[in-house]
């Protein structure tokens, strides 16, 4: 069993949050985000998922992360997101850490995850229109809204567009958007919401639509997925 608990504005860059499991897997589903995390005395980087990842995580272990808020990946680390799609890297191979803080990771893992992401932070300078710019691009494909609509609304050319969202978040706009649309199905899903009302609710055609994109993003079916 996973127990997972999140503390929302921990970060201007994100969100904090704490996974402790008693399983060997931790499964990850894609969520639109990447992650800073510090597990095990070691700072890693998750990039942007496309399916459904698994990860080996020692039982009782404690391992904590970041949801980097859009566009922040980018800011920090300074490389494309889809250069490290699908992609777990030691943090230290992509930026050059404080050995202060390495040291500190073993201790006391969610303050020197915190004073790592504020030195990162303050070194890059962040664009702050940049990111307001990738939030904006983030509630659109929350929003469901079509690439044609996304890039209109940006004044932005559709290929414009996906050349922007694939250094922002990895993938394109349409994957962002199936994305969201997969996160917000399964929360239904998980409330007791039913299959076919889940599917209307969350904007697909209909329950074969759902459970087909289901297997795609997950490699499993709705029923393994919810037990």
């Amino acid at each position: 069993m996973i127990y997972y608990r999140s503390w929302p504005d921990a970060s201007p860059a994100g969100t904090l949050w704490r996974v402790i499991s008693d399983e060997p897997q931790h499964r990850i589903l894609p969520d639109g985000v990447m992650d800073l995390v510090c597990s095990d005395g070691k700072f890693m980087f998750a990039g942007p998922d496309t399916k459904a990842v698994s990860v080996k995580v020692p039982s009782g272990s404690a391992t904590w992360g970041l949801h980097l808020a859009p566009g922040v990946a980018h800011a920090l680390i300074g490389i494309p997101a889809n250069d490290v799609r699908g992609e777990r890297v030691a943090l230290d191979d992509l930026v050059s850490l404080p050995a202060s803080l390495v040291d500190a990771a073993y201790q006391d893992p969610e303050t020197a995850l915190t004073a790592l992401v504020h030195t990162l932070w303050i070194r890059a300078a962040v664009n702050v229109n940049e990111l307001r710019l990738a939030a904006s691009l983030d509630r659109a494909a929350r929003n469901g809204l079509s690439v044609t609509a996304i890039a209109e609304e940006h004044y932005l050319s559709e290929r414009s567009l996906r050349r922007l969202s694939d250094h922002l978040f990895g993938y394109g706009p349409k994957t962002l958007t199936s994305i969201h649309r997969f996160r917000r199905a399964l929360r239904l899903l998980r409330g007791g919401t039913s299959f076919g009302e889940t599917a209307a609710k969350a904007g697909y055609a209909d329950q074969a639509h759902l459970s087909r994109e289901v297997k795609r993003l997950t490699g499993t079916t709705l029923t393994a997925l919810l037990n």
